[in-house]
């Protein structure tokens, strides 16, 4: 384990960000990691509060995820979803019969007064995960996903819509007077993180809304803590999700490039160094360009050995 003589604040959404974040796990001791999880795409579903990239999260550290489809639990049943359909309810998303007792739990939870944070906590304690697991706000904010012809949720365009519709931009409601998870601000006024890392997740629906909560990306950039983003575009292809897709719609390069540019005018002097992988080492020139460092690594994912030797390199070499 790689022993930083502080903690590492990682900033992520859902599958992409996760696999970064069981790397970490995995080559830092035990309660080093923090994660501040996205929560805009949170909602609410047959009456249940259900929170998609803070359970991606908690299934992938403790190694019950389904690696396969890349969300809910392995070994995973459908009787309850089954049922249902036969009843003509609604079941375009998919709840397994035990991924349902994590959104039952913590409806209750939430109902009684606990906040999210507490709620998260708890669930990671009992799922026996040493990290901590942070959602972004116990506010509430939800992504907005704009068409040309009318406005979703996100979860009705990932999920139900299969990303289908051409999106025109994203906002995200209630985050203008959201507050940003007050464990993670004493973390860092009190000095407690050695690096902040931002996962490859989806820059415009799963870091933006995180970077967006009022003061947090200066908090950040102020803190003298060195911040080191990973690409999620890989030769112009997003490994996970629809982050290409977007770019194009948006009239946006699918390019690392591209994503340097978006985090460095959206958020000036906030990133000390941009990760690439090899594939698009002939971009290094024009990102470094942009102020930040460039360190350019295999990037690709596939394997748990390929999670931890990336988790190395962002808290150990991409600013040596």
């Amino acid at each position: 384990m790689d022993d930083l003589h502080g903690c590492v604040l990682a900033l992520t959404g859902g599958v992409g960000g996760a696999k970064l974040a069981l790397g970490l796990a995995d080559v830092l001791a035990p309660g080093q990691l923090h994660l501040l999880v996205n929560t805009s795409d949170d909602f609410e579903h047959l009456g249940l509060s259900i929170s998609p990239d803070l359970d991606t999260a908690l299934y992938t550290l403790a190694g019950v995820a389904d690696t396969t489809q890349g969300w809910g639990l392995a070994g995973e049943t459908w009787n309850t979803l089954q049922a249902l359909e036969r009843l003509g309810g609604d079941t375009w998303f998919r709840l397994g019969d035990r991924d349902i007792a994590t959104h039952l739990w913590r409806t209750q939870q939430l109902a009684a007064g606990r906040s999210l944070s507490e709620v998260g906590a708890a669930l990671a304690q009992r799922l026996g995960v040493a990290s901590h697991i942070h959602p972004m706000t116990d506010d509430r904010v939800r992504t907005v996903v704009h068409t040309a012809s009318h406005d979703l949720s996100f979860q009705q365009y990932f999920v139900r819509d299969r990303c289908a519709p051409a999106v025109t931009g994203f906002s995200f409601e209630g985050i203008a007077s959201a507050r940003f998870n007050s464990a993670v601000g004493d973390a860092l006024r009190a000095g407690v993180f050695s690096r902040i890392v931002v996962c490859p997740s989806n820059p415009y629906v799963s870091v933006d809304p995180i970077l967006q909560l009022p003061d947090l990306w200066q908090a950040l950039r102020d803190s003298a803590i060195p911040v080191v983003a990973v690409s999620p575009i890989v030769a112009g292809m997003a490994l996970k999700g629809p982050a290409a897709k977007m770019m194009s719609e948006l009239g946006v390069p699918a390019t690392a490039l591209a994503v340097a540019q978006h985090y460095g005018q959206r958020y000036p002097g906030l990133l000390d160094c941009f990760v690439i992988d090899h594939s698009d080492a002939p971009l290094a020139g024009e990102i470094g360009r942009l102020g930040m460092a460039v360190a350019v690594t295999s990037t690709v994912m596939q394997q748990r050995q390929d999670k931890r030797r990336l988790a190395r390199f962002v808290v150990r070499e991409a600013l040596a």
